[in-house]
């Protein structure tokens, strides 16, 4: 976003890589998202937010072809991920807020097996899960089981599974969650280094300063649907908040005010 030294340079183009249009999903008598309509273009680092219960993952499922709509149309790569969706998990990496890894393989085996999924060759998936292992700080831990990893490991890997076929548009669901700052400055270099490289990030996140620093544009969910969408300098103007505002100001000015001083003096009464 403006004044962004990460966002620099990076390839944004006019091309879109994903469009919902009036997209809806019920559970039950629930509405989880409620005709929901926004794209992304190609090389954005685009950051979703919202509250609790906003309905952001329930929309990267619906993108990654995992849950189906109530209504509406989804776009990727121009592409219904349930009309194509062979074609369209072939181009995409997701990775899900909950890791979702067998435990009882090492961390080469899971990337190994992650690649022969995707389609390559056994040859192509061992090399490829060397390097990953490598590129995200796993080298020395490759060899063992998963179950012993820690939660920023077992975060580096799924990312990892995501990453081996080299796809052109990656999901993220709270990837920095419950993981040290250590581990998150390695994840961080390796998502900005695929920005720079072309890649489309589709990031969901509830640390507002990451996103700030990350993300060239960012939408923010509240009941269902976008209450704004912009860079930190549009949003800052169609919000009327002034050139100081920061991510978490545009936020509360979005979603409405949180609990204010005096309404929570009960709490230490």
């Amino acid at each position: 976003m403006d004044g962004n030294p990460q966002s620099a340079g990076v390839p944004r183009t006019n091309v879109e890589v994903v469009r919902f249009e009036g997209l809806t999903r019920r559970f039950g008598s629930q509405m989880a998202v409620n005709g929901l309509s926004l794209s992304v273009n190609e090389g954005e680092f685009f950051g979703f937010l919202g509250p609790n219960g906003a309905g952001k993952s329930t929309t990267i499922k619906m993108a990654a072809g995992l849950l189906r709509p109530t209504s509406g149309s989804i776009s990727v790569f121009g592409l219904d991920p349930f009309v194509s969706p062979m074609e369209v998990k072939g181009r995409i990496g997701l990775v899900p807020e909950e890791t979702a890894l067998y435990e009882r393989l090492t961390g080469f085996e899971a990337l190994t097996f992650a690649g022969r999924l995707y389609g390559l060759d056994e040859t192509t998936a061992k090399q490829r899960a060397v390097d990953l292992l490598k590129w995200l700080g796993l080298e020395e831990a490759g060899g063992k089981l998963i179950v012993d990893y820690s939660t920023g490991m077992k975060k580096k890997t799924s990312l990892g599974c995501a990453l081996i076929h080299r796809p052109r548009l990656l999901f993220l669901d709270e990837p920095f969650s419950g993981i040290d700052p250590l581990a998150i400055k390695g994840i961080k270099n390796v998502l900005q280094h695929m920005v720079k490289e072309g890649v489309t990030i589709f990031f969901s996140s509830h640390v507002m300063e990451l996103v700030e620093r990350l993300c060239t544009r960012v939408a923010i969910l509240h009941h269902g649907n976008v209450h704004a969408v912009g860079t930190l300098m549009e949003m800052r103007a169609n919000l009327g908040l002034g050139n100081d505002a920061t991510l978490e100001d545009i936020f509360v000015k979005a979603v409405g005010e949180p609990m204010a001083e005096e309404e929570a003096a009960w709490l230490t009464e």
